[in-house]
């Protein structure tokens, strides 16, 4: 049961919940605009580009990311609905429809003047966290004077519900390939955005707490996704290079575990799914890959605990800085 002041004493300060995601393309049509929505002001290539638009094609121009949305939502309706909690739940994306704005400009429509903002991403970072905040207020400031109010919440990489699934995963995984090495893996970033960013020592913390939970010792902590030019430095090492190292060291198992995503969408099922695995098949090396918390239940718990209670403290005016 949540702990702090009763659900209707919660209710009274918010009118509904914003779920705000990444989005992501639902068909081929989709994929070249969501990748200028993405990219726009970063001087990406349209080489690049078409690069990148192949590993959604590869899946029917289709991302995982607005179906692991909408699961979520579900069950948080259904965990609300349990606690006698009736609160719409609302959802925006940055990058595809629905987009933020239409979002709040519904929530307008529907009378909506308090809500609480709970973005889909665990971890401290300009695009994790700051990046999430603003695109609220930019869409408040398009919808006009009467746009509702949206606390966002922080990132939640310390709550027992996250750390929890987690860590419930990685042991199921353990039970199939016990004796393999662990490595987690997180979206890589600049390292000048890591460098104004709480990122690198919340990711290994989290992972400190989910391996010691799961009963592991040995693990590490590798990057993926990477992009913009290769001449600006980002968080290493790569996927790839690690896979290279544990076999290295005599592995004959890896287990995958990617701690900076919350669902199975591209950068899951391509990256990892498909390039690593395509790498570690290379190397002699049997691969499992842990699912990421999902619609889990202790998740999707930590969820509603959060959105009813009282809003937390913002994070820092000087956090996760571009």
């Amino acid at each position: 049961m949540p702990t702090g002041p009763s659900t209707a004493e919660s209710l009274s300060a918010i009118d509904a919940i914003l779920v705000v995601s990444f989005g992501g393309p639902e068909g081929p049509d989709d994929v070249m605009p969501f990748l200028r929505n993405v990219t726009r002001g970063r001087g990406i290539g349209g080489e690049r580009l078409a690069a990148v638009a192949e590993h959604y094609h590869l899946f029917g121009g289709v991302s995982p990311i607005n179906q692991c949305t909408r699961d979520l939502i579900a069950a948080l309706v259904d965990e609300l609905a349990g606690r006698g909690a009736a609160l719409p739940v609302y959802w925006g994306n940055r990058n595809w429809s629905p987009m933020l704005a239409t979002t709040v400009a519904q929530m307008r429509d529907d009378g909506i003047s308090r809500a609480v903002g709970f973005a889909t991403s665990a971890f401290g970072s300009y695009s994790g966290c700051r990046q999430y905040a603003e695109d609220i207020e930019q869409a408040r400031a398009a919808v006009g004077a009467e746009a509702p109010v949206v606390h966002k919440l922080p990132p939640f990489w310390e709550q027992e519900g996250f750390v929890s699934a987690m860590a419930q995963n990685l042991a199921e995984a353990r039970l199939v390939e016990p004796a393999a090495p662990v490595v987690f893996t997180a979206h890589s970033i600049p390292h000048s955005m890591a460098a104004t960013a709480p990122y690198v020592a919340q990711l290994n913390e989290a992972c400190r707490r989910v391996a010691a939970r799961a009963g592991t010792s040995e693990w590490s902590l590798a990057y993926q996704s990477r992009s913009g030019p290769p001449r600006v430095p980002w968080l290493e090492p790569d996927i790839g290079d690690e896979l290279d190292r544990v076999a290295a060291d005599g592995a004959e198992a890896v287990i995958v575990a990617p701690i900076g995503f919350v669902a199975d969408h591209m950068e899951v099922i391509y990256d990892l799914d498909t390039e690593a695995r395509q790498r570690a098949d290379l190397l002699g090396l049997r691969m499992t890959r842990v699912p990421t918390v999902g619609t889990h239940p202790a998740f999707v718990t930590m969820i509603a605990d959060l959105v009813l209670a009282p809003p937390p403290a913002p994070c820092p005016a000087d956090c996760c800085l571009r």
